[in-house]
């Protein structure tokens, strides 16, 4: 299993009120969420007018397809025509097959190794 994160940091340079801010928001995660099978949400500092930052997650069973996913939004961030893109940082992690590598969960609890 593999979990792919992203940070997109957007440049609004015409967001001049904040309707204006939110409405390239709205539209770039509506835009991401139509096209894309990942997680999309604004995170950090959402004071500023002209600039917004987004947390994109995927999860997959194949490295390759998170990356690509991770590549294609943001891909679509830029070539927004109201924004610029300013910073991208995306990172894949690998948790084993099946997400072995988590602790905890259901499969902890139902190993019989773990049974006394």
């Amino acid at each position: 299993m593999f979990v792919a994160v992203s940070r997109l940091v957007l440049h609004i340079p015409g967001a001049r009120t904040l309707k204006d801010r939110r409405q390239v928001i709205r539209s770039f995660k509506d835009r991401v969420r139509a096209r894309f099978p990942v997680s999309i949400a604004e995170v950090g500092d959402s004071e500023r007018l002209q600039v917004a930052s987004f947390g994109v997650a995927v999860v997959s069973s194949d490295r390759g397809r998170c990356q690509e996913l991770c590549d294609a939004v943001r891909s679509l961030a830029g070539n927004l025509p109201e924004a610029i893109l300013a910073d991208a940082r995306s990172e894949v992690l690998s948790f084993g097959q099946g997400g072995e590598g988590l602790g905890g969960g259901i499969e902890h609890a139902l190993d019989p190794r773990r049974q006394r």
